[in-house]
């Protein structure tokens, strides 16, 4: 008997490899969206509960609400896609400019 591991994968068929594979891409991929799932709670969490000292902190989480309003809109939407980037234009114009 070896104490030398067994690379189980070369035992297998080609077919099986790629499935094990794609499972495992796809069970990192679901880890890391839950991550940052968490991290974005913990985010938004955060807006909630501290209110804004300046308009550049208010404008900061306005942004935000906008992006992910922006986010959630179909391609065929394209007036509410138009606001909203003329929106965020305005904000980064009005940052630069302060």
């Amino acid at each position: 008997m070896s104490d030398e591991p067994v690379e189980l994968d070369t035992r297998r068929g080609m077919a099986a490899q790629k499935a094990t594979g794609l499972r495992r891409i796809l069970a990192e991929a679901e880890a890391h969206a839950a991550g940052l799932r968490d991290r974005q709670l913990q985010i938004e969490t955060q807006l909630l509960n501290e209110p804004a000292v300046s308009w550049p902190e208010a404008a900061a989480k306005a942004r935000y609400v906008l992006n992910l309003y922006y986010a959630t809109l179909g391609a065929q939407d394209t007036h509410h896609r138009d606001l909203v980037a003329s929106v965020l234009k305005d904000f980064a114009r009005l940052d630069s400019e302060s």
